[in-house]
C-alpha cells in the first residue's frame, strides 16, 4: 500500500490536494468563496487553477494508479466503510458548513451529508460483489468469463447545488472499481468536496489515488477533460456545458458520462389528493430553492380542480419563509450568486411578459432586513402558462414554477413530453391503472406516483433521457457499468489447438 495523504485542515485559504499533499496553484490565483445568504461573508479562498495544475494532479493518479488498482477490492471496500463512519461522526459539521457555503436549510445540507454517507455504504458492499459472470465455450475443453477491469485516471466535473452527494456518486463507484481520480469541485462549493476527501483521507485512501484541484471550468475543467492521460470524464452541469465537454471528449477517445438539465413536471389529476399534491409541488419547487436538476418546475393539472388547486398552492408558498439557511424557521434559502439572481429574474421578466401568462405571487429578489445582503428570490408562481412558452420549456434553475392546465391524462402526458430534457416527473392520482399508463408514457429516466420529482435513492439509478444526458446511470450497481471495463476470458485446457469461429465439420 503507498504512503497515506497528509490529514486535511481547514482554513481561510486553501490550495490544491496533489498526490497526498498540499500545493499552492501555480497560477498564484485565488478565487473567493463567499456565503450565498450573507455575501459579506468570506468562506475561503480557493485555487484559480491552471493546466500545469491539472497535469500535477493526474500525473500523481497516474502513478498511484499501479498501485491502487492491485489492492483487493474488498480491501478498497474497507477503506471506504470507514469513511462512512467518519461522515457520520461529522455530518452535524459538514452539515453546518455546507449551509454557509452554499445556502440551502440545514435540514437540506444534512440530507446531502446523508447522501453521501448513504452512497459510501452501499458502494463499500459493492466491493465484495463485482460481479462477472461465466459461460460454456463453444468449444470443448474450453471455459468463457467476464470480469470488470478498472479503467484509470477519471476526471471529475461536480456542480454546487449537492457538492458532497454528488462528488461522493462519483469518486466512491471510481475507487471501488480500483480507478483513481482527480476531481474539479464547482468553484462556488469546493468546500463540502474538501470536507468529503477528508473523510477519504482519514480513513486510509493512499496518496494520488485522489486529487482535487480548484479552479473555473474554462481554465481547470477544460485542462482536465483534454488531458491525453485522463480516460474517462463524468460531468454534471448544464446541457449546454456538456455539449462541450462531450464533443472534448470524443476527441480524445474519452469514456465520457453526462449529467445535464432537466424540466421536470408534476401531472395532477382530478381524482388526485390535492392537499398531498400541493405539500408534494411546494418541496419539488421550493426545496433548494429550485436549485435542483430534478426540482418541479412545471406543474400540470386537470382542468376541473385547476382553480382550487392553485389558490392552496399559492396560499402554500405565501407562508414560505426566507432566510439563512442554518436558522430552522427558514423554509427556503438563497440562490448560489449574482450570476443566478440576474438569469432568475431574467425569466420571470420573460413570464411576465408572455402572452396570457399570470404571475400569481412572488416575482421579486427579497431585499427586506439582513435578506438584502444575500441572494433571495420569493417563490414565483405563475398560472395560464402554454406548454411551448419559455418558462415552460427552458431550465430556468430558481424557484419560477409554471403552472399548466390539462384536459385529461393523455394531455398531460403530452404536455409532459414536450420539453427536451427527460429527467423526472410524477403524478398524483389514485388511479393506478392511470398511474401505470403514465409510468409507461413518460419520457423520463425518473418516475414518481404520489410523490414530488425529487428523492432519489442511491441504491436505484438515476439519470435521464434525450437532453438530460447521454445514457449512462449513476447510483445502483448501474454506476459501476460507467467506472469499469469488461474483459472476457477464455481459458482453454484441451491441450491442443482448437481454432473458434473455423467451420470444423
Amino acid at each position: 500500500m503507498a504512503k497515506p495523504a497528509a490529514k486535511i485542515k481547514a482554513k481561510l485559504t486553501e490550495c490544491n490536494f496533489i498526490n497526498g499533499e498540499w500545493r499552492s496553484p501555480l497560477s498564484g490565483e485565488y478565487l473567493e468563496n463567499h456565503n450565498p445568504a450573507d455575501a459579506r461573508e468570506l468562506i475561503g479562498r480557493f485555487p484559480a487553477s491552471n493546466a500545469e495544475d491539472v497535469d500535477l494532479a493526474v500525473q500523481a493518479a497516474k502513478a498511484a494508479f499501479q498501485i491502487w488498482r492491485k489492492v483487493p477490492a474488498p480491501r478498497r471496500a474497507e477503506i471506504l466503510f470507514k469513511a462512512g463512519e467518519i461522515l457520520l461522526r461529522r455530518k452535524d459539521e459538514f452539515a453546518q458548513a455546507m449551509t454557509r457555503e452554499m445556502g440551502k436549510v440545514l435540514k437540506e445540507t444534512s440530507g446531502d451529508v446523508q447522501e453521501a454517507i448513504d452512497m459510501t455504504y452501499f458502494i463499500a458492499g459493492e466491493g465484495r460483489r463485482l460481479h462477472g459472470f461465466t459461460t460454456k465455450a463453444e468449444l470443448p475443453n474450453k471455459t468463457a468469463m467476464c470480469t470488470r477491469e478498472p479503467i484509470g485516471v477519471c476526471g471529475l466535473i461536480t456542480p454546487w447545488n449537492f457538492p458532497m452527494a454528488i462528488p461522493s456518486w462519483k469518486i466512491l463507484p471510481a475507487l471501488i472499481c480500483g480507478n483513481t481520480v482527480v476531481i474539479k469541485p464547482a468553484e462556488d462549493t469546493p468546500h463540502s468536496t474538501y470536507n468529503f476527501v477528508e473523510a477519504l483521507i482519514e480513513a486510509g485512501v493512499p496518496a494520488g489515488v485522489v486529487n482535487i484541484v480548484c479552479g473555473y471550468g474554462e481554465t481547470a475543467g477544460a485542462a482536465l477533460t483534454n488531458h491525453p492521460d485522463v480516460r474517462l470524464i463524468s460531468f454534471t452541469g448544464s446541457t449546454d456545458t456538456g455539449r462541450i465537454v462531450a464533443t472534448a471528449a470524443a476527441q480524445h477517445d474519452k469514456m465520457c458520462s453526462l449529467e445535464m438539465g432537466g424540466k421536470n413536471v408534476v401531472m395532477i389529476m382530478e381524482d388526485a389528493d390535492l392537499e398531498l399534491a400541493v405539500e408534494g409541488v411546494l418541496w419539488g419547487a421550493f426545496g433548494t430553492s429550485g436549485q435542483r436538476c430534478t426540482a418541479a418546475s412545471r406543474v400540470v393539472v386537470h382542468k376541473k380542480v385547476a382553480k382550487k388547486f392553485t389558490a392552496m398552492l399559492v396560499e402554500g408558498a405565501s407562508q414560505l419563509r426566507l432566510g439563512n439557511g442554518l436558522s430552522n424557521r427558514t423554509d427556503v434559502g438563497p440562490v448560489i450568486n449574482q450570476d443566478a439572481v440576474n438569469k432568475i429574474l431574467g425569466y420571470i421578466e420573460i413570464g411576465k411578459n408572455e402572452d396570457k401568462a399570470k404571475l400569481l405571487c412572488g416575482g421579486k429578489r427579497a431585499t427586506k432586513g439582513d435578506l438584502k445582503h444575500g441572494y433571495f428570490i420569493e417563490p414565483t408562481i405563475f398560472a395560464g402558462v402554454k406548454p411551448n412558452m419559455r418558462i415552460a420549456q427552458e431550465e430556468i434553475f430558481g424557484p419560477v414554477l409554471s403552472i399548466i392546465e390539462c384536459h385529461d391524462l393523455e394531455d398531460a402526458v403530452a404536455i409532459a413530453n414536450s420539453v427536451k430534457y427527460g429527467l423526472s416527473a410524477s403524478i398524483y392520482t389514485k388511479d393506478v391503472n392511470r398511474a401505470y399508463r403514465a409510468m409507461e408514457d413518460v419520457q423520463t429516466g425518473i418516475f414518481y406516483i404520489n410523490a414530488s420529482t425529487i428523492g432519489a435513492e442511491v441504491h436505484l439509478p438515476f439519470g435521464g433521457t434525450k437532453a438530460t444526458g447521454n445514457g449512462h446511470r449513476e447510483g445502483g450497481t448501474q454506476v459501476l457499468d460507467i467506472f469499469s471495463e469488461w474483459k472476457a476470458v477464455y481459458v482453454d485446457y484441451s491441450g491442443k489447438l482448437q481454432r473458434a469461429q473455423i467451420d470444423n465439420q
